[in-house]
């Protein structure tokens, strides 16, 4: 016999957890289901324990860096890999139980742990339990990517999540994939000590940014010396009595790639093959991500997708976003919209990438009038007083409405900074509200209005 709810709740990533309080505080009788840990991605093994490993890793940077500030450390800098991944588990490990208590404590909420699987389009089962709701929210998240062909050799190698469980020092870490998660992986070991090879099937790092954002970036990893293989067309990996050869196919360089240890960061599979979704009708696209409209309904009208597995965005902050509107178009009369949503976004590495808007290069392909500036980060006081002046800032602006079309901030505090320029154009507002504005001085934030005195036309 099955349990009736008002609402079913299937995952507890960034969104999860909050819509089923929100719905549990307005009087529904909600059920939520979890497969693993509780809090997904960001809490277990993604923003929050990188984050913290990226803050150690900082902090034997800046340790070998002490010199150039006047400070002397005597003897060498040591990095011992198991209190690091102490620190980590304790930050994490304290988010995940918060989650779960939070949610095991609410009123009206009944959790239940185990898989869920759709039995019909209103019908999951967990376990030997049977659960039947009008409304279904799916919030089942996202995992690593891995190529078919190293899973059939088996070759041993580390994810994003399996990264998490390391409690020591690779030798060699390849890491194949140039974008966000491999490039703070990379830098990363490389300041806790490893020699780091990563590999980019693409002409540059981080394709999706300009090409001067992408140089940059370059630069500052090789600065540290990590190695960057661009132009890999063929990734082949092969055991070897060291750990792992990766063969490339590159324009120049070594062929072949011989590290002890290997991480796959080439971009997430949604994790709907094994919801039964075939029994509820829902519908996916060929990558399995789950189709939604503005609103993140799904084809069947009594179920929404949030959060990663709806190919909308995949970040922490566009998954609780979901939550919002959802929750508005339920229970606010508020009809929000994905469309409504800003792309934004950061790169973690140090000094960080903070993302809003279109790139120059989509500004050129819109064919409209623009306006750009770029300053150097070496021309920004803070930066120069904190001795990190790597980078640039850069911005655009439509040249007949005024409004801010997108910038990158690569710099030290880039990922705090870019926010002002994400509430004005929230407010769609001429730029020359930031232009005129006051800001505190020192701080990266004051040269915006500066940045955006200098405005010439995008030739």
């Amino acid at each position: 016999m099955s349990k009736k709810y008002d609402a079913i709740v299937i995952g507890t990533g960034q969104s999860g957890p909050s819509l089923a309080a929100r719905l549990a505080a307005a009087g529904w009788n909600v059920a939520i289901i979890e497969r693993k840990l509780f809090g997904g991605t960001c809490v277990n093994t993604g923003c929050i324990p990188t984050k913290t490993l990226v803050a150690s890793a900082r902090a034997a940077h800046m340790a070998r860096r002490a010199e150039d500030y006047g400070v002397i450390i005597d003897g060498s800098i040591k990095v011992d890999m198991k209190k690091v991944k102490a620190r980590k588990d304790e930050v994490s490990g304290t988010s995940n139980s918060n989650v779960e208590n939070w949610l095991k404590g609410t009123e009206n909420l009944t959790v239940y742990e185990g898989h869920a699987r759709f039995v019909d389009s209103k019908t999951v089962s967990v376990g030997d339990e049977i659960l039947e709701a009008g409304k279904i929210f799916i919030n089942v998240g996202a995992r690593a990517h891995i190529p078919e062909t190293a899973i059939e050799k088996d070759i041993d190698y580390f994810t994003n999540s399996s990264m998490m469980e390391v409690d020591f020092l690779p030798e060699h870490l390849v890491i194949i994939g140039g974008s966000y998660i491999g490039l703070e992986f990379g830098q990363m070991y490389r300041r806790f000590g490893s020699e780091v090879t990563i590999i980019e099937k693409a002409p540059r790092l981080t394709p999706r940014e300009d090409e001067d954002v992408s140089e940059r970036i370059k630069e500052i990893l090789e600065n540290e010396g990590i190695n960057i293989r661009l132009d890999a067309e063929c990734i082949d990996v092969e055991k070897h009595n060291e750990g792992v050869l990766v063969d490339l196919d590159c324009e120049a360089g070594d062929r072949e790639v011989v590290g002890t240890h290997l991480l796959w960061a080439v971009g997430r599979t949604p994790n709907t093959r094994d919801l039964g979704l075939e029994n509820s009708g829902v519908e996916t696209d060929e990558r399995g991500f789950i189709k939604v409209d503005d609103q993140l309904r799904t084809n069947i009208p009594w179920i929404w997708a949030l959060g990663d597995c709806n190919g909308k965005g995949a970040f922490t902050h566009t998954s609780y976003n979901d939550y919002e509107i959802v929750a508005a178009n339920l229970l606010g009369n508020d009809q929000r919209r994905v469309s409504d949503r800003i792309l934004c976004y950061g790169l973690f590495i140090d000094p960080p990438l903070g993302r809003v808007g279109m790139t120059e290069k989509e500004v050129r392909e819109s064919g409209r009038k623009a306006l750009i500036s770029t300053r150097e980060m070496r021309r920004v006081g803070r930066a120069r007083e904190k001795g990190e002046t790597q980078g640039f800032m850069k911005i655009l602006v439509d040249a007949e409405t005024k409004e801010i079309l997108g910038a990158s901030i690569l710099g030290v505090e880039g990922d705090e900074a870019v926010h002002c320029i994400i509430d004005i154009m929230y407010a769609r507002t001429p730029y020359t509200v930031i232009q005129r504005a006051v800001h505190i001085h020192p701080t990266v934030s004051e040269l915006i209005p500066t940045l955006l005195g200098d405005l010439r036309p995008l030739e």
